[in-house]
């Protein structure tokens, strides 16, 4: 049981200028006993808005150096300051505030949302075990518009698909990945140095002068995953899920023109998703 969807601006200042961390945050418990649930016994029971309350006072005391540190503090509040506590989990998302820029010049206390994808992590640890760390981006958007295909596919008497060889690549990518147990890292250096999404950015496009060819959906996901694990040492797993969008082109014979793939519209539903998990042979070995 658990808190969901705790959210709060955290406004840090250093004289004029003005940091902001707007999150949201849900953190789920459970106890060494279930005599809550089996007795009606609730002495053991920290109430829901404690919860909410110590993820307020925590934001307050600590501030929120990266998402990551924030939910690794949280799940070690909650491991040494309640014996009964035998399992937390706890996730944060960042609302995506960008400092704006006046001619090339950062201002000091405004920003931006700028909704180019939502970071998260995810802590989670068992008494007496270790403290286990994922991060990712969500809610992605993503699109070429040529250097696509699909081709080569089975077919039965079922099949009605045509096969391309330039076509719209579109989608929304959800992306996790697992730094294994806990170890001393400087998450916002692997996030803006290393440069995560923006490896993700380069295996979907490819080189910006002439792109990088797809034959499906599957091979871009993998080629995410394989970009991300050879630049970035700390990632041990990696999962993507890319649903796609799909578009049509609009026939225009009818209105006496040629529609040469100019005007398209989105189908709605159904739409195909693809998903994939990929890690470290000596990690998913261990």
């Amino acid at each position: 049981y658990g808190k969901n969807t705790i959210k709060f601006l955290r406004l840090h200042k250093e004289g004029k200028k003005h940091f902001v961390k707007e999150v949201e945050v849900c953190t789920h418990l459970r106890l060494t006993s279930a005599q809550e649930y089996l007795d009606g016994n609730n002495s053991l029971v920290i109430p829901t808005d404690t919860i909410k309350n110590i993820v307020l006072v925590l934001a307050k005391k600590n501030g929120i150096p990266t998402l990551e540190q924030f939910a690794i503090d949280i799940c070690k509040h909650f491991m040494t300051t309640f014996c009964q506590v035998a399992y937390v989990k706890t996730y944060v998302q960042e609302v995506p505030w960008q400092r704006l820029h006046e001619n090339g010049v950062p201002h000091v206390h405004s920003f931006i949302c700028v909704p180019d994808g939502i970071r998260f992590c995810e802590a989670e640890q068992c008494r007496n075990g270790p403290l286990i760390l994922f991060a990712g981006i969500k809610d992605l958007k993503l699109m070429k518009t040529t250097q696509s295909g699909f081709e080569g596919f089975y077919k039965n008497e079922h099949t009605t698909l045509p096969e391309r060889n330039d076509r719209i690549l579109c989608g929304e990518l959800f992306c996790k990945w697992s730094y294994g147990e806990c170890r001393d890292f400087d998450f916002d250096c692997i996030w803006y140095t290393n440069k995560i999404r923006e490896c993700i950015l380069e295996a979907f496009s490819g080189p910006p002068d002439c792109g990088e060819y797809s034959p499906s959906y599957q091979k871009t996901v993998n080629s995410i995953q394989m970009l991300v694990l050879s630049k970035v040492s700390q990632v041990q797993v990696i999962e993507v899920v890319l649903n796609n969008t799909f578009y049509n082109v609009v026939d225009m014979k009818n209105l006496g023109l040629n529609n040469d793939k100019e005007v398209l519209v989105p189908v709605e539903a159904p739409y195909g998703s693809c998903a994939c998990t990929l890690g470290r042979k000596k990690f998913l070995e261990a």
